[in-house]
């Protein structure tokens, strides 16, 4: 029996298919470069570059200037308001630069968490209050979907029961608002990293939250078929002494995934969660290879794990050009030829496939950024292959306690 009162038309609930299915297509994955003003000065002061707007502009004009084949690997970015309607050196609005490389463009939603009253310390997400206003605008200056990131840490006490709910029906509602005015939910429970639980205790969390999300889901009427999610993969506390290897990060995961998420979900994009660049890539090869039932396309939204070494390379400078592509280019390939092959290999029958892009004017660091995202591209296939010749800050842990964007 159909519901009483349809939320969504026919015609809204395939404009939203369409968008979510256009993200993930094809190995395409998330560049997730919505981090806060306080966060990005974070960054910028670990390469001892000054937080100011126009500075936090240039960094991201190098992330969204790079060549036109960048929509091969990326299929949306996830903008924080405020470069939401920044501009490129030209006059040009970041967001349409994006949308022309058909790119699809999203924008960061949620207020962070405000205290959870009668818990030891847990958080629910803010952000709800005039959202469906907020989103109706966003709408009209050309974004298409949202990312709302509640967060659950793993203790003796924690998560505790209310917490869960909590933030389950706080995204769920968060998802409803999105739908009504045209725009995709890339919903997020994070179970971050913090503590020294292992691989069996993360899992379990992740099992009852991702339950409880759904649950909430499908109470609020959510249409699934037009909504991502965005998890945590399934991994060991950051301070656990026992180590995992990607073959058993991948079980975890998609076994957690199978027990909970409908298949009717056209897209997991995994956070990476503190993990290093190199980390992160290779987990979300494993888990496109694990032998396991996997009826979601499952890709990646990293934001972190995308752009650590094209920071590190950059610092705020011109004359680092070069230098940020030689450190892509030992992250990328056993040579340092100026012609830069993806990477490629042949399984399953299919060809190898090698695609060279020449540096743009944009200088080297574009570059950097690039085959990182096609890194993750080809894992999120299942045919990442690593060099063995990783740079330092590729293989860097990212890892920030009670991280926040």
């Amino acid at each position: 029996m159909a519901h009483q009162f349809p939320a969504l038309t026919a015609e809204q609930k395939k404009e939203l298919s369409d968008i979510a299915r256009r993200i993930v297509a094809n190995g395409k994955g998330i560049l997730a470069a919505d981090e806060s003003v306080g966060t990005m000065g974070n960054r910028l002061q670990r390469i001892k570059v000054e937080n100011t707007e126009e500075n936090r502009r240039q960094f991201r004009e190098i992330l969204f200037s790079v060549d036109s084949s960048i929509s091969q690997s990326i299929g949306g970015v996830i903008l924080f308001h405020e470069t939401l309607y920044q501009k490129d050196s030209h006059g040009k609005l970041f967001r349409d630069i994006l949308k022309e490389k058909g790119i699809v463009v999203g924008i960061k939603l949620d207020k962070g968490g405000a205290p959870l009253a009668g818990t030891n310390k847990e958080t629910v997400i803010q952000g709800l209050d005039g959202l469906s206003e907020q989103c109706a605008q966003y709408k009209k200056d050309g974004v298409d979907f949202g990312k709302w990131r509640a967060v659950l840490r793993i203790d003796s006490h924690c998560p505790s029961t209310l917490a869960i709910q909590e933030n389950a029906n706080a995204l769920a509602r968060y998802a409803s608002i999105c739908q009504q005015n045209g725009l995709v939910p890339i919903v997020e429970p994070e179970v971050i990293p913090d503590g020294d639980h292992d691989l069996e205790h993360c899992q379990y969390v992740t099992e009852k939250v991702l339950a409880a999300v759904y649950k909430a889901l499908n109470d609020h009427h959510v249409y699934l078929e037009g909504t991502l999610l965005k998890p945590n993969m399934v991994t060991a506390g950051h301070a656990c002494t026992k180590k995992y290897t990607p073959e058993q990060v991948a079980l975890a995961t998609v076994t957690a995934l199978f027990r909970t998420v409908p298949a009717a979900v056209p897209g997991i994009c995994f956070l990476s969660g503190g993990m290093s660049e190199e980390d992160a890539t290779l987990n979300l090869n494993a888990i496109n290879l694990c032998p396991l039932p996997r009826p979601w396309k499952l890709s990646f939204s990293y934001g972190r794990a995308l752009q650590a070494s094209a920071l590190a390379a950059w610092s705020g400078k011109a004359t680092n050009k070069k230098a940020t592509q030689e450190a892509f280019m030992k992250r990328a390939l056993r040579d340092n030829r100026m012609e830069i092959p993806v990477f490629a290999v042949e399984q399953l029958g299919l060809a190898v496939e090698v695609v060279c892009w020449e540096i743009d004017q944009m200088g080297q660091a574009s570059s950097m950024v690039l085959l990182k995202m096609r890194a993750n591209s080809q894992a999120a296939k299942g045919k990442y292959v690593s060099t063995g010749s990783s740079s330092a800050a590729s293989t860097q842990s990212l890892f920030t306690a009670c991280y926040t964007y």
